[in-house]
């Protein structure tokens, strides 16, 4: 598990975001923070507590989980969801492979057994539903390795076996109904019918977004 600062010019706020698999931060640093600080959790090969240190003397903390990280972050923090202020989970569930509520474990078994730059370059077609959002991921895709995203996709999927479902500590869920990786029904089921927010986004939405500023709950 990695973690870094994208923003860090020392505002009252700081937003902490779990993003998805494969991820590093290329693929987000061009989306404004406003005033408040960005600290980035990403890489799931290791699982670690989260180091709150880091984030002490802000007057408040938001949570944003995204895809993967949404079960990562309710499994390492759910026992301290009163750090933040708004816990906001983001086109993902509690169980992430699972095939009512979730990735259906046949589809993620075959992207692990035959993972390559295929696999890989659909995977990330079918994060959007346009050729120019596109387009605009891969000019600032992430920068890892073949063999390093399949060592997370597995050992995700131990995670998730080992620990099961994650407990909910979010008081926002972002339903992305025009997801192709998590789909929208099946987050729906997750979540219960009228415990989310539906938006109709495709899986990755922050090409979509004007700042991190839209992914917060109103105040």
């Amino acid at each position: 598990m990695q973690t870094t600062w994208m923003r860090r010019n020392h505002h009252r706020e700081c937003i902490v975001f779990f993003s998805g698999w494969g991820m590093d931060p290329a693929p987000f640093r061009s989306l404004p923070a406003g005033d408040r600080d960005l600290y980035m959790v990403y890489d799931y090969r290791e699982l670690e507590p989260l180091a709150l240190e880091p984030l002490a003397g802000y007057d408040r903390l938001h949570l944003i989980a995204w895809s993967m990280g949404v079960w990562v972050a309710a499994h390492l923090l759910v026992d301290r969801a009163d750090a933040f202020a708004s816990r906001t989970a983001l086109g993902g569930t509690l169980a992430p492979v699972d095939k009512q509520r979730g990735i259906p474990p046949e589809r993620y078994a075959a992207m692990v057994d035959d993972f390559n730059q295929e696999t890989l370059d659909g995977f990330y077609r079918n994060m959007f539903d346009s050729e120019d959002q596109l387009t605009r991921f891969l000019a600032n895709r992430p920068q890892r390795g073949l063999d390093e995203l399949h060592a997370e996709m597995v050992a995700f999927r131990h995670w998730f076996h080992q620990y099961g479902e994650a407990g909910d500590l979010f008081t926002q869920k972002i339903i992305t109904s025009r997801d192709r990786i998590f789909s929208g029904r099946n987050q729906l089921r997750a979540w219960g019918k009228d415990c989310g927010t539906v938006r109709n986004w495709p899986h990755f939405p922050f090409s979509l977004l004007a700042a991190w500023q839209d992914l917060l709950p109103p105040p």
